[in-house]
């Protein structure tokens, strides 16, 4: 299954720490493509973190609808649910969480578990970035310069996102549009340059935004 149009993800690694009477918790999240990576990134926590008395993870990759977690000797349920349940709240998929930690000496009991293993989880979501991934054409569009003016307009009217913008003896402005927008975007370019503008898809790819 080929991932989706759009999703939403982290933009890069983060570590965090929250200390809960004692305890530190600390929070490592890491962006990633499929469950091989993610499995290496968990494996490189606990080989940097060895002494750690827990090494609770979740992660969710979106091709297949990967899920997994672990309490990793928490009480079941205080741990990895938790903050499986983080990253689904904040609608992201195709990143790991691994929360390690140093018990502090003071039982935090069931519900103070999840509420720090939680909080943990968000801090280091926060920290990295959560940004949404757009599938878009590139398409190009060539006109004289007279229609220059006039296409800027436009495109900032419409928010368009101008990748590039290259002046020859023509001047080409290379636009991402949402594929699901490609047949309005080349219906509103061709109607106002009166059909003057050559219009063409050249690439495809993920354009990031952030929240």
């Amino acid at each position: 299954m080929s991932k989706r149009d759009i999703y939403k993800t982290v933009a890069q690694e983060s570590e965090t720490l929250l200390i809960e009477k004692k305890s530190k918790f600390i929070a490592h999240v890491k962006p990633v493509s499929d469950e091989a990576e993610a499995l290496e990134f968990l494996g490189k926590i606990r080989s940097e973190y060895p002494d750690a008395t827990h090494n609770v993870y979740a992660y969710v990759i979106d091709e297949n609808n990967i899920f997994r977690y672990s309490d990793d000797g928490e009480p079941g349920g205080t741990a990895g649910m938790p903050v499986l349940d983080t990253i689904r709240t904040n609608g992201l998929v195709d990143v790991i969480v691994v929360v390690t930690r140093y018990f502090g000496g003071t039982l935090l009991g069931t519900g103070g578990l999840v509420r720090a293993y939680s909080a943990s989880a968000k801090q280091g979501l926060c920290e990295a970035g959560i940004i949404t991934r757009t599938m878009c054409d590139i398409i190009s569009v060539k006109v004289e310069y007279d229609l220059v003016g006039k296409l800027q307009y436009h495109f900032a009217a419409n928010g368009c996102s101008v990748t590039d913008t290259i002046y020859e003896n023509d001047v080409t402005f290379f636009c991402a549009v949402p594929i699901g927008d490609r047949d309005a975007f080349v219906k509103s370019v061709t109607e106002l340059t009166n059909g003057r503008a050559v219009i063409e898809v050249v690439a495809q790819k993920y354009t990031e935004s952030g929240e």
